[in-house]
């Protein structure tokens, strides 16, 4: 783009313009060009990372689709009343005016890895020395019989933070006393292990609130059990008394199919009635990671344990939910915390500068009742087969209320932190 440079280009873009409609980026000033493909957890703080430590070395370029990002880490929070939807809605202003980064707010249609260039859905092209695909999750509609894209209106996933968000919410809040709330969880793998069972205690912690105890939340879970198991079951019973049940493979035999117009979910056991039915399906890496052939048959990208590097081509790195990340869960500590692997390792590349060996780590809080948060994590470094645990610690069942309450205000202050870290604000 002739006569603008990329940190007014990128200032340009973060003071509000949507869409950049050009036919090709050009490199700015020679120097080597890293794209990165998806403003998540993990592709904000790549870009961050990199046009932070590499200064002017570098030509940072971020592709995201939506103007703002919500996240799903603490969207329970905001069904259950704790948080507000603008609380858990980012920008990207202070990546373009303080770090530089051009921010091209728009789709990414394919990769041409041979010309080493994103492709744009207006057909524009981004080259790349380096790319970072950080695409986060599809959801697969058709893993539960009846659901649907269009079902979701009806029957919502929520697990992609936005409007589905808000939906549910909305969904939630219009439930009377007497009335049931079903959800149908997910099968591994899938986004934030807990977050289901987190959900589940935040309807129920609304419902308590306006004194409905006599509505009821059925889990249809095709696992046979699940993150942080005792620790929730414990609370629910707590503070929940015979509002919650769940049924695992072994009681409901399977599920047959969702009806969205009934409300109605047919198990092998019986077929269960909601209100509100929350399914959330399936998952795999985002579209463009298939259609860049950086996915395998799992549905996931695998990647070097050392540096996020994808299998499939030296020039390109995958991270956060997308990536077959060993023992690490897919979540947005988890993402934040590959990105800058592999944001060193893309310096490493184009700057010559010195690549650390790579540790990972993860935490990942769920909050049950009101000052009532546990948590589970671990350290992780990578091995030639996967990127492995270390060392992990878990919260205890039983254990004192000053405790749990240290646990959820630990988790805000790492939200607050995070947030900061990933979008520079």
């Amino acid at each position: 783009m002739p006569g603008i440079s990329r940190r007014t280009f990128g200032m340009l873009m973060g003071a509000g313009a949507t869409t950049l409609a050009m036919p090709y980026y050009a490199r700015a000033q020679g120097k080597p060009r890293a794209v990165v493909i998806g403003g998540g957890a993990g592709g904000a703080t790549a870009a961050r990372y990199m046009a932070k430590d590499a200064g002017e070395d570098l030509d940072v370029t971020l592709i995201e689709a939506n103007p703002k990002y919500t996240t799903c880490f603490f969207s329970n929070l905001y069904l259950g009343g704790y948080r507000d939807f603008d609380s858990i809605t980012h920008g990207y202003d202070t990546l373009a005016s303080n770090y530089g980064i051009s921010v091209v707010n728009g789709m990414a249609d394919s990769v041409d890895r041979d010309a080493k260039e994103v492709v744009m859905a207006d057909g524009s092209k981004v080259p790349y020395d380096r790319l970072i695909v950080a695409p986060g999750i599809d959801l697969i509609y058709d893993s539960v019989p009846g659901y649907s894209e269009e079902a979701a209106e009806i029957m919502p996933h929520s697990w992609k933070a936005g409007p589905q968000t808000q939906l549910l919410k909305a969904k939630l809040d219009a439930i009377e006393n007497g009335q049931q709330i079903v959800m149908v969880a997910p099968p591994n793998p899938y986004r934030c292990p807990p977050g289901p069972y987190e959900r589940v205690s935040m309807m129920a912690h609304v419902l308590k609130e306006k004194g409905f105890t006599d509505a009821k939340i059925i889990i249809i879970d095709p696992k046979p059990k699940f993150s942080k198991q005792g620790l929730f079951t414990e609370g629910w019973e707590k503070h929940y008394p015979g509002m919650i049940e769940w049924y695992g493979p072994d009681v409901h035999g399977g599920i047959k199919s969702v009806n969205p117009a009934t409300g109605e979910v047919e198990t092998d056991f019986d077929t269960f009635k909601g209100e509100l039915v929350n399914v959330i399906p399936a998952q795999k890496a985002g579209m463009i990671a298939a259609r860049t052939g950086l996915a395998n048959e799992s549905g996931f990208c695998p990647i070097d344990p050392k540096s996020m590097r994808s299998s499939a081509d030296e020039n390109i790195f995958v991270i956060g939910d997308a990536s077959i990340a060993g023992d690490m869960p897919k979540s947005g500590f988890s993402a934040n915390s590959q990105a800058k692997v592999a944001a060193m390792a893309v310096r490493g590349d184009l700057t010559g500068s010195k690549v650390f060996p790579a540790k990972y780590s993860n935490t990942c809080w769920s909050l049950i009742e009101t000052n009532d948060g546990v948590k589970v994590g671990a350290q992780y470094a990578p091995t030639d087969e996967k990127i492995a645990s270390t060392s992990s610690f878990i919260s205890q069942t039983g254990e004192d209320e000053a405790l749990r309450q240290a646990t959820y205000e630990e988790s805000v202050g790492w939200y607050k932190g995070i947030t900061a870290d990933i979008f520079g604000a």
